[in-house]
C-alpha cells in the first residue's frame, strides 16, 4: 500500500510531498514592491512598460502588451481582430482539449468557438481536421502548445495563408518552447501568454500578449483601458485588463532567473522522459520530437487502452504517496457543462476525451529536486506492480 498522508510524520510529509507548482519572488522583485509602495504609484506605470520590454526582447519579438490574466491575453488578441474587418459572431478555431479559458477568451471576445479534436500523442491540435472546419466566417486559429509541447506550427501557419486567416498562438503553457529552432509565439499573427502563479515566468496573476505588428500593439493597449485612445476617446469596445506595478515587479524579478527557471525545469523533463521509458507499455507521456524543444510546464500521462486500472486509481495511489496531480483537462465542447448549450454530444471529439478521462499530470517545476522526481517513478512502479505488472 501507499503510505497514508494522515498517518505520516511532518517531516515525512516534508520530505516525500511532491508539490505541483510554486512561486519564484526573488530579492529584486521584492526591494521594487517595496518602492512601488513607498512612492504610492502601483497602477501600472514604469515597471509595467519595462516588464514589456524585456519580456519582447526574451521573447523574440517587437512589441509585448501586458495584461490581467492569460485568458484577457487570449480575449485581446482575439478582439484585434475587429480591427481588420472581423465580425461579432464569426468563428475561431480551437483544439477541444485545453483549459477552458481558450474558450471562455474566444466568447469573451464576441466569436465563436469551433472546435478540432487533438492527436493523443502529442495533446495538440489536429491538423489534419482544421481545414474541414473552415468557413466564411472563419477568422482565426488559435493553437494551444499544452503542456509547452509546440503545436505544428508551420503546417497551421500554411493553412491560415492559404485561407486568409489569422493566427494567434495560445502560449501560455509555453514559455521558451521551440520548433525546429523558432521560439514559439513568434509564428502566428500574435501569441498569448499566462503569467499565473504556475508558469514559468510569473506576475503571480498576469498575462501578456506579443506580436511583431505595432498596429497590433497598439490596438492591445487600447484593448486592455476600455478602448481608450490619446486622453479620453473610445476607439473600441474594449476591456478593463491592465497589469500593475506589483505584479510587474514579481515579473522582472523572474526574467532576472529565466534561464535558471526555465533550465532546471528542462532538467526535470528530460530525467522523467528517460525514467518513464520503462512504463511506455502502459502510459503516453509526453516526449520531445525531432525539432522540438518543449517549455516544460508540467508532465503529461495518459493510461493506454485495456489496462486493469484506471485513472483514478493511479491518481489516488500518487495523491496518497504525497505527490500532487492535476487532470488533463477536458473536452471542452462535450465534457464541460457551461459549453452545453452549444450541442456537442459526447463521441464527437474522441481523442480530447480520452486524454481527459484517461490522463493527468504532475508538476516539474524549479523548486522540485530529481529525488523528488525519482519518488515519484518509484511510486508508480510500485503501483503497476501491485496491479500484478512486470515493470
Amino acid at each position: 500500500m501507499a503510505p497514508k498522508l494522515k498517518n505520516l510524520s511532518v517531516e515525512a510529509k516534508a520530505q516525500y510531498r511532491v508539490p505541483f507548482g510554486t512561486v519564484s519572488i526573488t530579492e529584486q522583485a521584492r526591494q521594487l514592491i517595496d518602492t512601488a509602495l513607498d512612492t504610492k504609484f502601483v497602477t501600472r506605470g514604469k515597471y509595467v512598460a519595462e516588464f514589456e520590454k524585456q519580456f519582447a526582447k526574451l521573447f523574440g519579438t517587437r512589441e509585448a502588451v501586458a495584461v490581467s490574466s492569460g485568458t484577457d491575453a487570449d480575449a485581446l488578441a482575439l478582439a484585434v481582430l475587429y480591427d481588420y474587418g472581423a465580425q461579432r459572431g464569426d468563428e475561431v478555431i480551437i483544439p477541444a482539449l485545453t483549459f477552458v479559458a481558450t474558450g471562455n477568451a474566444v466568447f469573451q471576445a464576441g466569436f465563436k468557438p469551433v472546435f478540432v479534436d487533438v492527436k493523443r500523442e502529442t495533446l495538440n491540435i489536429d491538423v489534419d481536421q482544421i481545414e474541414a472546419v473552415i468557413t466564411p466566417r472563419t477568422r482565426a486559429i488559435m493553437p494551444v502548445h499544452l503542456m509547452g509541447k509546440p503545436a505544428a506550427m508551420e503546417r497551421i501557419m500554411a493553412i491560415a495563408r492559404k485561407h486568409k486567416i489569422y493566427v494567434v498562438e495560445d502560449a501560455a503553457e509555453a514559455h521558451g518552447a521551440q520548433l525546429n529552432g523558432q521560439l514559439v509565439g513568434t509564428f502566428g499573427h500574435m501569441a498569448a501568454y499566462s503569467l499565473y502563479a504556475a508558469h514559468i515566468i510569473t506576475t503571480i496573476e498576469g498575462g501578456i500578449v506579443t506580436t511583431n505588428d505595432a498596429a497590433m500593439a497598439e490596438a492591445l493597449r487600447s484593448l486592455r483601458n476600455h478602448g481608450l485612445v490619446n486622453k479620453f476617446e473610445f476607439q473600441r469596445i474594449g476591456f478593463s485588463a491592465k497589469m500593475n506595478e506589483l505584479e510587474a515587479a514579481v515579473g522582472l524579478g523572474n526574467i532576472k532567473i529565466y534561464e535558471d527557471i526555465l533550465g532546471r525545469r528542462r532538467r526535470n523533463l528530460l530525467h522523467l522522459i528517460e525514467r518513464f521509458k520503462k512504463f511506455d507499455p502502459y502510459f503516453i507521456t509526453i516526449k520531445e520530437e525531432q525539432g522540438e524543444k518543449i517549455g516544460p510546464h508540467a508532465y503529461s500521462v495518459i493510461l493506454r487502452e485495456g489496462l486493469n486500472f484506471s485513472k483514478d486509481q493511479c491518481v489516488e495511489y500518487l495523491d496518497q504517496a504525497g505527490i500532487d496531480s492535476r487532470n488533463l483537462f477536458y473536452s471542452i465542447p462535450t465534457q464541460c457543462l457551461s459549453y452545453a448549450f452549444l450541442g456537442h454530444k459526447l463521441g464527437e471529439f474522441p481523442e480530447s476525451e480520452y486524454c481527459a478521462n484517461h490522463g493527468f499530470h504532475f508538476g516539474i517545476h524549479q523548486d522540485i529536486e530529481l529525488t523528488q522526481l525519482d519518488y515519484v517513478v518509484e511510486t508508480v512502479e510500485k503501483f503497476l506492480r501491485l496491479k500484478g505488472h512486470k515493470v
